[in-house]
């Protein structure tokens, strides 16, 4: 019977929480060998890693079918699939991203799991946790702060061409109105007039090396890596130019290290870094995967928005480039996902339709096709609703059998660990049985059009794809720059499998657009940009910070 059911925040204000020495004593971490936080949370040294423990551990990699613009519950699955795993009797540790405030205050009001499948302390997770995103933010911004530096001193000037610099500013909030800039106005001792401009913390450069670095001396020449822009007669610069690359890990040196929290039935948790999945990699820390691989013999984990995105990165990307190797992936769906890819309008999600989800099965089926691709069978999670309907359930169970995929019932939201046990047991078997072997789907050798050619046509199903101008000219420079060995990091919309938010389904006859390149020197990966990407999002009409309060006891209300 499922538990009575309140709104995410009182459900976590209502938990008893374990100080976080004895959550450390689960995975046989002395106290002294924390950093505290509080009572409730608590920095790991990266000495906890162990690489001989990482092979024998086994690493669960939890994605989803293209989503609905409220997501589908891949956070609330990794956690309740956490709790259900450690229930049945396997040392399991949820390995994930942190949140960003502009998404807590835009549309999300929260992203640490749902209902009786959290991680906590909620409040502190999807605020300012250990202080993760500002240090991020002070070390983007400090580079910033050495070019405009640099081009202002008549002494120690580089030559940067201003008009080449194509590194932003970041702060960790929606606010479109710091897209596209001027500054150094005022008179010559505010610095030279240019154009700038501000990204989301989550949308840098230094996110992503911070998730991507193996140690601190990787993230340090990951920083001296960075792009800046060009000198006058067209030489590139970098950060190390700068000599900026020790002061900005200086920054980064508590911020390298792994979060240690817990679920709501006090099993831990590591949450660390949080990229996007639209235009970066979208998952958690190489460091923090690592970490939890070397104290647990499960691990799982999530990549952001649907298959096509957050799990081709994460195995084209992460896997391959910090030796990690997935033992089992899980494909979280929801009737009402399904229902829409099968025509349902937004009013209609949940209104029960076998029709509807026998048209929309088209896109899970396409999902599940993808991760076979990568030797990964997966099982599908059907995240459970009220609206849910037993035939509707069934056409789901036996459409997954007929591509080879077990489809499980999973009740996390509303039963915690108890409503993921059979999910569990299925997760179990997969690994057991030693059937997934999982493979890259591109060498990065290959050239720059041909690893793009084949995740548009074996992952989103196109035909085919085209460059305009300004993607070829970016695309001589990256070349000419000695990156095209560089694996491909794709920034589409996470609305389609093609570029075209309005394509649901599995849309067939279409060709991606590349209408630009970026390139991440530092964090390793070449960025075509289909469509127009955001890396400052704006708020919404109503932002969920309109139902926030907090009282004269500083407890938080409407942050759910």
């Amino acid at each position: 019977m499922s538990k009575h059911v309140g709104s995410d925040i009182e459900i976590a204000q209502a938990a008893v929480l374990q100080h976080i020495s004895k959550i450390a004593a689960k995975l046989a971490i002395e106290e002294d060998d924390l950093e505290m936080y509080g009572k409730y949370k608590a920095k790991l040294p990266l000495s906890l890693i162990n690489p001989s423990k990482i092979e024998q551990s086994n690493l669960i990699l939890v994605t989803a079918l293209t989503p609905t613009p409220a997501g589908e519950g891949k956070t609330t699955t990794s956690i309740g699939l956490t709790e259900g795993l450690n229930k049945i009797g396997k040392k399991t540790t949820v390995v994930l991203r942190e949140p960003s405030l502009g998404p807590v205050f835009g549309i999300k009001g929260g992203a640490a799991g749902g209902g009786y499948s959290q991680v906590v302390p909620m409040e502190d997770i999807n605020l300012h946790f250990t202080g993760d995103f500002s240090a991020i933010e002070k070390a983007n911004n400090l580079l910033s702060a050495l070019i405009d530096n640099n081009i202002q001193s008549k002494t120690h000037n580089l030559g940067i061409d201003p008009r080449t610099i194509g590194w932003k500013r970041v702060m960790d909030m929606n606010d479109r109105s710091l897209r596209d800039i001027v500054i150094g106005l005022g008179g010559t001792g505010n610095g030279i007039p240019r154009e700038d401009g501000f990204n989301i913390t989550p949308a840098s450069e230094v996110m992503a090396i911070l998730c991507m670095a193996e140690n601190f001396e990787d993230l340090k020449n990951r920083l001296g890596n960075i792009y800046v822009g060009t000198t006058f007669d067209r030489k590139p610069i970098y950060a190390r130019d700068l000599k900026a690359e020790n002061a900005m890990a200086i920054l980064l040196k508590d911020a390298i290290q792994p979060n240690l929290v817990q679920t709501l039935e006090g099993n831990p948790a590591i949450i660390h870094g949080g990229p996007f999945a639209n235009i970066a990699q979208g998952t958690n820390t190489i460091l923090a995967t690592k970490m939890g691989l070397s104290l647990s013999d499960y691990v799982v984990t999530e990549a952001g928005f649907g298959a096509d995105l957050g799990a081709e990165k994460f195995l084209d990307i992460k896997c391959v480039s910090g030796g990690l190797k997935p033992k089992a992936t899980v494909l979280v769906a929801t009737i009402r996902a399904l229902r829409h890819h099968g025509g349902a309008p937004k009013e209609e999600y949940n209104t029960p339709s076998v029709t509807r989800v026998g048209d929309g099965l088209a896109n899970l089926e396409k999902h599940i096709e993808n991760m076979q691709k990568f030797g990964l069978n997966p099982v599908v999670a059907i995240n459970a609703f009220p609206s849910d309907t037993p035939e509707e359930i069934q056409l789901i169970q036996e459409r997954c059998a007929a591509k080879g995929a077990k489809a499980v019932v999973a009740r996390g939201w509303a039963d915690g660990g108890e409503g993921m046990k059979d999910l569990a047991h299925a997760v179990v078997d997969v690994i057991e049985s030693g059937s997934n072997q999982f493979k890259q789907l591109y060498d990065w050798k290959l050239p720059v059009k041909e690893k793009i050619a084949t995740i548009a046509r074996e992952i989103y199903g196109a035909d085919g794809v085209e460059y305009s101008k300004k993607a070829l000219t970016d695309l001589k420079k990256i070349e000419d720059l000695g990156l095209a060995g560089l694996p491909i990091c794709m920034a589409k919309t996470q609305k389609s499998f093609s570029d075209n938010d309005n394509l649901l389904g599995r849309p067939t006859g279409f060709t991606v657009n590349v209408r630009e390149f970026e390139f991440a020197a530092g964090a390793g990966f070449i960025i075509p940009i289909l469509g127009v990407m955001m890396r400052m999002p704006g708020l919404p009409a109503v932002p969920a910070s309109e139902g926030m309060t907090i009282d004269n006891d500083g407890k938080i209300s409407g942050l759910s």
